[in-house]
C-alpha cells in the first residue's frame, strides 16, 4: 500500500487527537465506573489504558530514539508499507464485530488495581505520541526502522510501527468506549 506522507502523519494525529479528547473526558468518571467491567474476565475501561500504557513504556522510547539516531532524512511524499508491518497494522483495526486476541501475559492488567493515574499517564504518553508523529516529518519513514515488544530481531519501518501502535490504540479505545456505553 502506498500513501503520500503527509496524509498518514494526519491522519495518525487526528487519532491521537482523538484519543487524548476521549482519555480526557474519562477525569470527569469515578473510579467505581472506570473499573466496572462486563464479565469476570473482560477488562475495564482502566485495563484497556493500562495495556495501552504498558506498550507505550516500549514504543515511545523506541520511535524516539529511532527518530534521533536515523541518518536518512526525509526526501519521498509516499510511504510504501512493508508487508510484516502493513499486517501487523491492519489486524489492530477495529473490527464491526469487535474481533478478541490473546495477549501476552506481562501486557494483561486484568484484575490489577487501577486508579485515574492511569487515564493521566496514557493522556501524557498519546502527547508524546503526536510530539513523535510531527519529528516524523524529518525522517524517511520506510528506511528507518524500530524493533518491535515480541523481538528485538523484527525490525518494521517507522511508518508501520507509528500504523501499528496507532491503531492497536484505537482498538482498545473503542473497547473501552463500548464499555462505557453498556
Amino acid at each position: 500500500m502506498k500513501i503520500s506522507i503527509n496524509q498518514l502523519l494526519a491522519d495518525l494525529k487526528i487519532i491521537t487527537e482523538n484519543n487524548i479528547e476521549f482519555a480526557e473526558s474519562l477525569l470527569d468518571q469515578n473510579n467505581e465506573t472506570l473499573n466496572f467491567r462486563t464479565s469476570e474476565n473482560s477488562w475495564s475501561v482502566l485495563e484497556c489504558l493500562e495495556h495501552l500504557n504498558f506498550y507505550g513504556k516500549f514504543y515511545l522510547p523506541e520511535i524516539e530514539d529511532r527518530i534521533t539516531k536515523s541518518r536518512f532524512s526525509s526526501k519521498k511524499t509516499e510511504f510504501k508499507t512493508g508487508l510484516l508491518g502493513n499486517y501487523f497494522a491492519n489486524m489492530m483495526l477495529p473490527k464491526a464485530k469487535f474481533n478478541k486476541m490473546k495477549t501476552m501475559k506481562t501486557a494483561n492488567p486484568i484484575h490489577k488495581i487501577l486508579d485515574r493515574s492511569v487515564v493521566e499517564k496514557f493522556i501524557n504518553q498519546q502527547h508524546k505520541m503526536f510530539e513523535l508523529l510531527e519529528k516524523a516529518k524529518t525522517v524517511d519513514l520506510e528506511k528507518t526502522k524500530t524493533s518491535i515488544s515480541i523481538s528485538r530481531l523484527i525490525k518494521l519501518k517507522l511508518g508501520d510501527t507509528f500504523r501499528f501502535v496507532i491503531y492497536h490504540n484505537l482498538r482498545h479505545i473503542k473497547q473501552a468506549e463500548n464499555i462505557l456505553i453498556r
